[in-house]
């Protein structure tokens, strides 16, 4: 008499060959000196990948360590089939990690995991198939990059965050120049738009209680030049000429 645990399957090898399916959770009874029983563990298991050094497609060298979540589906086969499941899927891994490497660029490695995520966690799933394995999901944890590159990656990112301030700063001066040049054209068509705006800064600058403001001339004599002036600059008007008389003259 034998017992099985909840997380374990049984199989059973009689006088050296393997019974067909395999014993579930509980007791179970085996002939003595025939039977022999193998319990596989079918939870959930974790398997760290140690970190491996590869070239990208971009010529980058690079270093990438991951994990594999697997767990065994089909008892029979992950004990008939390999020897040691748990360190084939292992080297499976090891190699499957370094082929995405050199099939990858390093933005991808970076930025696009999820997707690399699912293509080495199918080419891993290949071969474990025929095993009895099943491959839950395989995860980069990280990807060490040379200290220069580090240093080129900082550099670009300063300057592109420093073109950007650069082009905010600017579209702020574009349209704050827009705005007044239309505020202007306003206050030119309309002289009471100026004078409310004149008003308005006395305002402010009283408020601040620091100083003073002294206004030698009213804004209507302002005014009464500047009219004065444009009608200066643009002449006297000169009478028309007469038309000339078309006709013949009877003296």
């Amino acid at each position: 008499m034998r017992v099985v645990q909840q997380v374990e399957r049984g199989v059973v090898f009689r006088l050296g060959k393997a019974l067909p399916g395999h014993r579930q959770p509980g007791i179970t009874f085996l002939i003595p000196f025939v039977d022999r029983i193998q319990k596989v563990n079918v939870q959930v298991a974790t398997l760290p990948i140690p970190t491996q050094e590869g070239i990208t497609r971009d010529n980058v060298s690079v270093k990438v360590d991951a994990v594999v979540y697997y767990r065994v589906t089909d008892p029979s086969r992950a004990t008939i089939e390999v020897q040691d499941y748990a360190f084939a899927v292992g080297q499976v891994a090891q190699s499957s990690l370094r082929s995405i490497i050199g099939k990858s660029d390093l933005d991808d490695l970076l930025s696009d995991r999820e997707r690399l995520h699912e293509g080495l966690a199918l080419m891993i799933d290949s071969p474990a198939a025929g095993w009895g394995v099943h491959i839950d999901r395989v995860e980069i944890k990280d990807v060490q990059l040379p200290e220069s590159l580090k240093r080129s990656m900082s550099r670009q990112a300063e300057a592109e965050r420093e073109r950007r301030a650069r082009v905010i700063t600017a579209d702020g001066e574009f349209q704050a120049a827009q705005q007044l040049a239309n505020a202007s054209r306003i206050m030119s068509d309309t002289p009471e738009a100026m004078q409310l705006r004149l008003l308005q800064t006395v305002v402010e600058v009283a408020a601040e209680k620091n100083s003073t403001l002294v206004m030698p001339f009213p804004v209507e004599l302002l005014r009464y030049f500047d009219r004065a002036a444009r009608q200066f600059d643009t002449g006297p008007e000169t009478p028309r000429e007469a038309p000339p008389e078309t006709g013949d003259r009877h003296s």
